[in-house]
């Protein structure tokens, strides 16, 4: 029996969704329809914000919340008072208009409501407070909160179902906008505004001529306080098995200022926890694609990586994970921006599996096994990249992405019947693109 004390800043939180519809109209003292006005539903036993919505150009909005509850509903629009009404939910769909009058006060009220979601064009923000309870943990459990925004099964950021390109911080990428790592590792208590961006182009000179309709980036926004300094957790446990000493060591640190940024993360354990798993390092791509893809230099040698057997963390033998990965963004001046990033990759699985076969009809075809596997994996990949924006019509960009792996897998097999099978694998293949 494995014992672990792990030493952690924060704790996670599960999630439940409500079932029942709340619909109904906003408008103004002469029945006009209001559009973008902000409805939220604050839930009474709990005070917390379970739904938003926002009126469409009919006044028209439509909540989702729980079943047999008390809510106090707020609708507020610019230039009106605040609306508000009581209503308890039961089986069937509630259907709850609203009638805003004009605020001649607005001049000696200090305003101290900050709305939940606001829409400029196609940017989205969301007020990350507003849907925080002060248990999440990483960006990926602020997001979970957002209505129409969701975290696939893959770790991978979606957007109304579309998946998103590219996860900037201050603007700045993201290990090249990877949303998988943003999600596990930005801090929540960090994050003020999360601006969904639609119709995002790379290129903002071709913004106009070119499909951008499922191109989304997002961009975080962080706290005040959160700037010029540096900022994160760092997780450490140990303990004890049968055989062995157990570890587990994973900082997480970020800085941030106008002029330039650094992320580093990493993860040391033999507990079985994969912080940046095989296909991860394989897909990883990093933001959308450049315009002119086909341009550049491409070497590739030995592409192929090796068919490793497939596994479960805890049905492994043993498993032993270094992880380090380093991002950086430095901007000299307006017009240049610089950054890349290094991720390095070793894992050891030690495998064994036992199995005997006995026939009824002939024991003389009976068999014992057993199967021991070594696999091992060291990868790395880095890149650069360099943007040179003088004006509004000419844009300059250069990347170069490298890749190298050394992967093993050496298998021993001794069989009652076949006697002993080795097969050993080895496979060292690298990449240099540019572009």
């Amino acid at each position: 029996m494995k014992n672990l004390i792990v030493f952690a800043l924060l704790l996670a939180v599960s999630t439940t969704f409500a079932q029942v519809k709340l619909e109904g109209v906003v408008r103004d003292s002469i029945g006009d329809p209001l559009e973008l006005a902000n409805v939220i539903a604050i839930n009474q036993d709990t005070q917390k914000l379970d739904a938003y919505g926002i009126t469409n150009p009919d006044g028209r909005y439509k909540l989702s919340v729980e079943k047999n509850a008390k809510y106090n509903i707020q609708v507020s629009y610019i230039g009106m008072r605040t609306g508000q009404a009581e209503v308890i939910t039961k089986e069937s769909a509630i259907i709850q208009d609203f009638v805003l009058v004009e605020d001649n006060t607005l001049d000696a009220v200090e305003l101290v409501y900050e709305m939940p979601v606001t829409i400029k064009g196609d940017t989205i923000v969301y007020n990350a407070d507003s849907f925080k309870s002060g248990t999440e943990r990483k960006l990926g459990d602020v997001l979970d909160k957002l209505p129409g925004v969701e975290i696939n099964d893959d770790g991978e950021i979606e957007v109304e179902g579309v998946k998103v390109g590219k996860v900037m911080v201050e603007g700045k990428e993201f290990f090249d906008g990877d949303s998988k790592l943003a999600t596990q590792n930005i801090p929540a208590n960090a994050i003020d505004k999360v601006e969904v961006l639609k119709n995002y182009a790379e290129v903002g000179q071709l913004g106009g001529v070119t499909n951008n309709q499922d191109n989304i980036a997002i961009n975080i926004r962080l706290k005040q306080g959160k700037k010029n300094f540096w900022f994160g957790n760092v997780t450490a446990g140990g303990g004890t098995s049968d055989n062995d000493l157990l570890y587990l060591f994973q900082p997480k640190l970020f800085y941030y200022s106008p002029e330039y940024s650094i992320n580093v993360i990493g993860d040391l354990n033999n507990i079985g926890e994969i912080a940046f798993t095989r296909r991860d390092y394989f897909n990883f791509t990093g933001g959308f694609r450049a315009p002119s893809r086909s341009s550049g230099t491409n070497i590739d040698l030995g592409s192929n990586n090796l068919g490793f057997l497939s596994l479960q963390n805890n049905r492994a033998k043993n498993i032993n994970t270094k992880f380090g990965a380093a991002n950086f963004s430095y901007s000299p001046k307006p017009t240049l921006d610089l950054s890349g990033f290094a991720i390095l990759l070793s894992n050891r699985t030690d495998l064994t599996e036992i199995s005997d076969v006995q026939f009824l009809d002939d024991a003389s075809r009976d068999e014992n096994k057993e199967s021991n596997t070594r696999q091992r994996s060291d990868m790395a990949m880095l890149k650069f990249s360099a943007k040179y924006k003088p004006n509004g019509s000419n844009q300059l960009d250069y990347d170069v992405l490298a890749r190298t792996s050394k992967e093993s897998q050496d298998q021993f097999v001794l069989s009652s019947r076949v006697g002993d099978v080795s097969e050993l694998e080895s496979s060292s293949p690298f990449s240099i693109n540019q572009t």
